[in-house]
């Protein structure tokens, strides 16, 4: 088989994707935790907490809330409704980190969640630390203040 035909033949089985949908989806999904993030601070800084603390609690909230519903099991039935809505804020990481987690846990705690848990996420974190120190070089060493 030609690479014409197997092109083809795999265009032909493949599901179609709606992208304004899945766009609007990731939008409304990701806005949303967003919103709800800006509602907990907002709430926060009403309760007289400074804004840096506000900051890092709501993040907290987020991830817990993530944890909570990724152990449940809601959070990858959010993830294959929105898409990245679901994985862009800060909640699509705790989920990363939490479902290999869950899965390997049987596996022991050492050699399953430990070794396992940022099966997802470890490139993220490497490629992320890598791509600061570079660009922190680079703004030292061109005369950044």
């Amino acid at each position: 088989m030609d690479k014409q035909k197997y092109a083809k033949l795999v265009k032909e089985s493949s599901p179609g994707s709606n992208v304004a949908v899945n766009c609007l989806r990731a939008f409304f999904v990701g806005g949303t935790i967003c919103l709800m993030g800006q509602i907990f601070k907002n709430a926060l800084l009403a309760a007289n907490m400074q804004q840096d603390d506000a900051s890092l609690v709501t993040a907290m909230i987020l991830i817990v809330i993530a944890v909570l519903f990724t152990g449940v099991g809601l959070y990858s039935k959010l993830g294959s409704f929105a898409g990245a809505g679901s994985v862009v804020p800060i909640t699509g990481f705790a989920n990363a980190i939490t479902a290999p987690a869950i899965e390997f846990k049987k596996e022991g705690l050492v050699m399953g969640v430990g070794a396992k848990m940022f099966l997802v996420a470890g490139p993220v974190l490497v490629y992320g630390t890598m791509a600061s120190v570079i660009v922190g070089l680079f703004y030292y060493f061109l005369g950044g203040r």
